[in-house]
């Protein structure tokens, strides 16, 4: 009785084992060993913002889109708490094995050494604001000189014969706040172009009938940079022009003037296309803003990714940069805009 028990024992352990063996059949009919095969063929990428805004908020719907459409497992993460809060994002990327990593860099010029690391274990790549000194593939976005001097174009159509101007921004650290500031600064008091030249926050470059006042930034604190605001109205009353530079300093800009009785009496140059600046666009009391693409971003970091993963050699410029161009939005072409912008965001 007891052998007989061993062997039956025996008996049914081999046949577990091989009823347990993956065959194409078992795969084939259940629709969750099918599923969990196509997920594993899909390529990780995430896409590392720079924080959390409505803006990130458009690129998440490119990123998605662009998973859909170069069948990738696409995602976005917004780090809530700065620079150390991006570099922890990073490294547990690194640690998962993330196969693809875009990233708009805080402080490009401190992070190469985390940027790099990233760029050891997987393919990285720059998106909205770079980080020359990297590893990194490609960078994909505009010329952020360039579109600050748009943002001054449209200043000195706000104000023909000149004026003193404040800038607000969230941070200068990033490269992309550093080049649009500088952009506007040279073409609003007619320098000649140089996207290396940088004025320190408290100069007050002056020409052509313009004062800079100064740069205040405000770390990405929305009060801060409301406040900032309602003291620059505090201290120069008869202040004529404000631009902010990051997507929520213009409605941060509006909210202060209208609560203090100027908005429409001092010029409002925007960036970026929060709801509330286009409103501003469309009331008339903003003349108009520079935007970018970040649905266009995020796709392309997708699309730029899982083609390289894919081996894929001529993806590449030769100058590592693909552009991605600035528009200004004045109020003749905002409806249509933000109709476009609206679908793309499924609204």
């Amino acid at each position: 009785m007891k052998w007989h028990l061993t062997l039956s024992l025996a008996a049914a352990a081999v046949l577990g084992l091989v009823g347990c063996k993956p065959s194409a059949d078992s795969s084939a009919n259940s629709s969750g060993s099918s599923n969990a095969s196509a997920s594993a063929k899909k390529p990780k990428i995430v896409f590392v913002s720079n924080g959390v805004d409505p803006f990130w908020v458009i690129c998440q719907a490119g990123v998605e889109q662009g998973g859909k459409d170069f069948n990738a497992d696409a995602s976005m993460i917004m780090p809530a708490e700065g620079l150390a809060d991006q570099k922890r994002i990073l490294e547990d990327l690194i640690t998962k094995g993330t196969a693809g990593v875009a990233v708009s860099p805080i402080d490009p010029a401190n992070q190469t050494e985390i940027l790099n690391k990233v760029a050891e274990y997987s393919k990285l790549v720059t998106a909205d604001s770079d980080a020359p000194d990297s590893k990194r593939l490609v960078y994909i976005g505009m010329s952020n000189y360039e579109a600050g001097r748009m943002a001054a174009q449209l200043m000195k159509e706000a104000l023909p014969n000149g004026g003193d101007v404040m800038i607000f921004v969230g941070r200068l650290e990033q490269d992309n706040a550093k080049l649009r500031r500088q952009g506007f600064i040279d073409e609003l008091i007619g320098r000649t172009p140089d996207p290396t030249r940088f004025d320190p926050p408290t100069a007050n470059p002056s020409g052509n009938g313009y004062q800079v006042l100064g740069t205040l930034t405000d770390q990405f604190d929305r009060a801060k940079a409301k406040a900032n605001v309602e003291d620059t109205l505090s201290k120069h009353p008869n202040i004529a022009g404000m631009i902010g530079l990051f997507a929520y300093n213009p409605p941060a800009i509006l909210e202060a003037l209208k609560q203090s009785g100027k908005a429409g009496k001092v010029q409002v140059i925007g960036f970026d296309e929060n709801d509330a600046t286009l409103k501003g666009i469309q009331d008339g009391i903003v003349l108009g803003t520079v935007v970018q693409n970040p649905y266009e971003y995020g796709y392309q970091a997708v699309k730029v990714l899982t083609e390289v993963l894919a081996g894929k050699t001529n993806v590449i410029p030769a100058n590592k940069y693909i552009e991605v161009p600035a528009r200004k939005i004045r109020k003749d072409t905002v409806d249509q805009f933000w109709d476009e912008l609206k679908k793309r965001l499924g609204k």
